[in-house]
């Protein structure tokens, strides 16, 4: 058996066998298959497809290609939350939270941006001193102790998977159904969770573009779960216009920080208590799902669900003073305001565009070896179904330089598309 049989065999739409899957994983884990000879085989996959079988022997090898975390003796039922991705995704930093303060415990591992999405982990990595590379002791340590740990996929859990991950985001294999599918459930399998929500994103700033394909991608997730043994609930929302009012790690923080002191966007807030009710109901201390919604609102209104952010952040070495402090946080050097030329409402925030020009200023990555910077983002005045007059603010860019300002700023022009018709927004499409 060899690599370069499979990757013909693939590239001609032939099934692969479970042991020449295992092959591929262990042996490109180990180095012994090369970066280039893997992204061929990736892209076959993501021309020709997979089968089921195929699939699940993908997610098990990946999962099996490092440790398994046993988080039994932390607590009985552990329930995790992950999402495919999007363009100003900053939900898990405000559920999380949530989660523990209503004592259920959290352990999560996270992902770095892919494509034009964000990664929960170069969010966190933008609060000074905050650890994302724990030991398999120290997570677990820090769920028994504060019920929550929230780290980067840096031990030995699924390490086939973070390096598929990072070389499909420079070959163009982001929105493969299988290749999803399989990276997020091998990760959450390897992490140790009984339960799963899965934030399944749908639209433009999304993998799946319509929601054919998320429903697709959510009964395949599902389905592995079911084979895992692990109870998997799939939430579909919409990925139309970026999240929330920011997009940029470190100004999603901010925007994180303020949610959990009650100041919520309303797109966020329909997300984030969708997400957090089925979690609670996985968890099996809320059955009552009627009830979860008012017991999200009161750990917020108490400030618990922020307290237990500031504890995550301490636990693993981060720098309070900015949790507390938002403005402590270093500012990109050219802030400049992006200005309607119509008036109107907004019909459209295009988060595909917005995501391509993010990634420009710097918020993710071109090649694989790209650093970002965390300073850099958008913050946006105005989304769908919001009047705007000509001159008014739509947005403002943080920029390095006037340059990469004043084209980040033509990009968002075309990203909006402004009519005479005020037009309701969706926000949840579908729990399956």
């Amino acid at each position: 058996m060899n690599i370069i049989d499979i990757i013909e065999k693939k590239k001609n739409n032939l099934e692969l066998s479970k042991e020449e899957i295992e092959f591929f994983v262990s042996n490109y884990t180990n180095g012994e298959v090369t970066d280039y000879q893997a992204a061929a085989l990736i892209m076959a996959i993501c021309i020709n497809g997979m089968t089921q079988d195929e699939i699940l022997d993908l997610t098990i090898a990946m999962a099996n290609s490092g440790d398994v975390l046993d988080l039994k003796d932390i607590s009985n039922h552990i329930v995790d939350k992950h999402s495919t991705g999007g363009v100003g995704d900053k939900i898990t930093l405000i559920v999380m939270p949530i989660i523990a303060s209503l004592g259920i415990p959290v352990a999560k591992m996270s992902g770095r941006g892919l494509g034009i999405t964000g990664g929960t982990v170069d969010k966190l990595e933008s609060i000074p001193g905050y650890n994302i590379n724990l030991s398999i002791d120290e997570f677990k340590q820090n769920i028994k102790e504060i019920g929550i740990s929230l780290m980067g996929q840096t031990l030995n859990l699924a390490p086939a998977d973070k390096k598929i991950y990072a070389l499909r985001d420079t070959i163009g294999c982001t929105n493969s159904i299988p290749l999803i599918a399989s990276s997020i459930m091998s990760k959450k399998i390897a992490s140790g969770a009984d339960s799963i929500v899965l934030d399944v994103t749908c639209g433009k700033g999304a993998f799946m573009k319509n929601k054919e394909d998320a429903k697709k991608l959510s009964k395949m997730m599902s389905l592995i779960g079911k084979w895992a043994d692990r109870e998997t609930v799939c939430v579909l929302t919409n990925m139309d216009e970026p999240l929330g009012y920011s997009v940029g790690n470190t100004l999603e923080v901010i925007e994180a920080i303020d949610a959990l002191k009650g100041n919520m966007a309303e797109d966020v807030k329909d997300v984030v208590q969708n997400l957090c009710v089925q979690m609670m109901n996985l968890s099996g201390k809320y059955p009552n799902i009627l009830e979860n919604k008012g017991k999200i609102l009161e750990v917020i209104e108490n400030g618990k669900a922020f307290e237990k952010f500031k504890e995550l952040v301490s636990k693993q070495g981060g720098d309070v003073s900015y949790i507390e402090d938002p403005n402590k946080f270093e500012k990109a050097p050219i802030i400049t305001p992006v200005l309607s030329e119509f008036e109107g409402y907004i019909e459209e925030l295009d988060a595909e565009k917005v995501g391509k020009a993010g990634v420009e200023l710097g918020i993710g990555r071109i090649h694989k070896e790209d650093s970002i910077d965390s300073r850099v983002g958008l913050i946006f005045n105005k989304k769908i179904g919001d009047e705007v007059k000509k001159g008014d603010i739509l947005a403002y860019v943080h920029a390095t330089s006037p340059e990469k300002a004043e084209k980040c700023i033509e990009q968002i022009k075309e990203a909006y598309k402004i009519g005479t018709k005020k037009i309701s927004k969706k926000n949840i499409i579908e729990i399956i």
